[in-house]
């Protein structure tokens, strides 16, 4: 007999994908937040996009956060996000808060484009700001990857710190990804730029 589903929750986060969501959860369980939510890995941006309004209806739902990464565009990102807010009658800022956009509306609305709501980027760009102050293989990782001849990569340009940050993930005791990284501590979870991600949760998920 097939296992029933499980009845979805009140408060819900949006993701792109399954790193995006074991980050999120190791983040969520290390600083223990409360009330918990849920973690929707929907596979990729568009399926994000899709999914937004049928979120929002869904009966019962207090919370829906959208965590995308903002990718080379983030004005693009923004626009794609709050068209589909505009469609559910919802009016979003003209512009992203630095510290993560919070809508107060029913159910509440947040969104925040990785890696820090202002810059173009992606998830690694978020996890690096993670790496403790003064690692010293750090510095080793971004030379090994800068110094692999152009016609060698098989990464653009602009994903050189992914790069960077994978080859830095490799020289741990037992190589990992970047949630299991920060599940075992082998992140920071103390920066700037991580406590606002934690603020910004605990703010959606009241």
């Amino acid at each position: 007999m097939a296992t029933p589903p499980s009845p979805p929750s009140d408060r819900v986060l949006l993701v792109e994908g399954p790193d995006d969501k074991h980050v999120i959860r190791h983040l969520r369980d290390r600083h223990q937040l409360n009330p918990t939510f849920s973690i929707s890995d929907k596979g990729n941006i568009d399926k994000v996009l899709d999914s937004i309004n049928p979120e929002i209806k869904t009966p019962g739902r207090l919370a829906v956060g959208v965590l995308v990464d903002a990718n080379d565009d983030l004005k693009a990102r923004w626009k794609a996000i709050t068209d589909r807010l505009r469609k559910a009658n919802i009016q979003a800022p003209s512009s992203p808060d630095p510290t993560g956009t919070i809508i107060e509306c029913q159910p509440r609305i947040g969104i925040w484009l990785m890696p820090d709501n202002s810059m173009p980027g992606e998830l690694e760009n978020f996890v690096i700001h993670m790496i403790p102050d003064g690692d010293p293989i750090w510095p080793q990782s971004q030379r090994y990857i800068d110094s692999i001849p152009e016609a060698d990569r098989k990464f653009s340009q602009g994903k050189t710190q992914r790069a960077q940050l994978h080859a830095w993930l490799a020289t741990r005791e037992d190589p990992r990804k970047m949630g299991l990284a920060i599940g075992v501590c082998d992140l920071n979870i103390s920066g700037t730029l991580c406590q606002d991600l934690i603020a910004w949760l605990k703010r959606l998920f009241a």
